[in-house]
């Protein structure tokens, strides 16, 4: 993994709320950035995939440090949170917006997609149709936040065609605060997990979704417990969101590699190092940012 080194002097960057967009956005150019939000660190395992699959693409990345997790939210008080940062990136000139947040795709999504002129690629379908596809005994399994588990998004997407005969969906609740808080390998986190896949080991899935962003960052703590296909969502968010620009005429011409903005709504710092660490690169020049 890349070394953090010299973190410079943080940038804060103060943006004043505004009213929806909706009425000022012009049309989409193939230079604009392509936003991607998630509450925290989780969106990073998405944001890593955009650059594998999209490199040339100048990205803006939000982590809405200051509220997360959102999975214990009210459903209104993620509505109003996804409003907020999507008007943020309206105001940034964003060419599209990935959810790289499984309660925010769960969730918003449905109610915000078609607010706003630029297209939205949320985690859910993508996640649940590589889960489909990856399945042989027909049983899936699914972990996410509380909200995500409760809206049945996931499960919906995996009953739409005739290749799941079993969903199990579990909530797991402390998984975000044990990687926001850098504890992916400490054993507490081992036991936690091992709680929280008695069901899925009972029921003989053979393919687990990871249906929040965070969760590929246990991947390693995960696979030694479970003998299951781990479904990370973000290789086919990413394909999708590849396919939409496509269609839309909306790639980026220029062939010089991506530029990455970051912006967080509390502690720059904290954000750079647990950051840097699970990106694999380093992550500097973080600004702060009230939505």
């Amino acid at each position: 993994m890349a070394e953090v080194g010299n973190i410079p002097r943080l940038t804060v960057e103060h943006l004043a709320p505004h009213a929806r967009p909706m009425a000022v956005l012009k049309k989409s150019e193939p230079s604009a950035p392509i936003g991607v939000f998630d509450s925290g660190v989780g969106g990073l395992s998405v944001l890593s995939e955009v650059m594998k699959q999209l490199p040339n693409e100048d990205v803006i990345y939000l982590a809405d440090t200051a509220r997360v997790p959102f999975g214990g939210r009210p459903v209104q008080e993620i509505i109003k949170i996804n409003h907020q940062i999507l008007n943020f990136f309206s105001r940034q000139g964003v060419k599209m917006v990935i959810m790289a947040c499984g309660t925010s795709s769960a969730i918003a999504y449905p109610k915000v997609k078609a607010e706003y002129k630029f297209p939205i690629i949320s985690m859910i379908e993508p996640g649940a149709r590589a889960a489909r596809m990856a399945t042989k005994n027909k049983i899936v399994g699914v972990i996410a936040t509380q909200n995500t588990i409760d809206s049945g998004a996931f499960q919906d997407a995996l009953w739409i065609e005739d290749k799941v005969k079993e969903v199990v969906a579990e909530a797991c609740p402390l998984f975000v605060p044990l990687i926001e808080g850098g504890f992916i390998e400490a054993e507490e986190t081992k036991k936690v997990a091992e709680e929280y896949l008695k069901p899925h080991i009972k029921a003989g899935v053979d393919t687990l979704i990871l249906g929040c962003t965070h969760y590929p960052h246990l991947r390693k703590i995960l696979h030694a417990i479970i003998k299951a296909e781990l479904i990370d969502p973000a290789v086919e968010v990413a394909k999708e969101a590849k396919g939409v620009l496509s269609k839309k005429h909306l790639n980026k011409t220029d062939p010089a590699p991506g530029h990455y903005t970051y912006y967080v709504t509390s502690n720059p710092l904290q954000f750079e190092t647990l950051g840097s660490k699970l990106l694999g690169r380093a992550i500097v020049g973080v600004k702060h940012v009230e939505l």
